[in-house]
């Protein structure tokens, strides 16, 4: 059994589109088709960039962690300030409350009940 197999690299598939599109639109319509595909690509690589912005503001408000959390306490606060949460006059049971509902976890633990919820 003989297998044909077409042996084309990058820039031979060029020049095959672009005898196709000559052949489909003709001559005349092709600096048109141009400025819209220009166009197109333009729009794509305008988003790719505000994507990319938005993502490095997202990434700018990071917390610094200057060393080991040593308590619970401490470790929430961290985890609620990176998730937007601000930890201030919350009791250890609500803030951690908020930053489970906030990363989807089900279960609590409730140290003032001594047993675990499912939220």
């Amino acid at each position: 059994m003989i297998e044909h197999s077409l042996n084309i690299v990058g820039s031979e598939w060029i020049i095959i589109i672009f005898v196709a599109l000559i052949l489909f639109l003709g001559t005349g319509q092709l600096p048109g088709a141009a400025r819209k595909i220009g166009k197109a690509v333009n729009e794509y690589n305008r988003a790719k960039t505000d994507v990319q912005n938005q993502l490095k503001e997202v990434s700018n408000d990071s917390v610094d962690i200057s060393g080991p959390v040593e308590n619970e306490r401490q470790k929430n606060e961290i985890i609620a300030k990176s998730l937007g949460i601000r930890p201030e006059g919350l009791t250890d049971t609500e803030l951690k409350r908020l930053v489970v509902d906030r990363i989807g976890q089900k279960k609590i633990d409730d140290p003032e009940n001594k047993k675990t919820k499912l939220s």
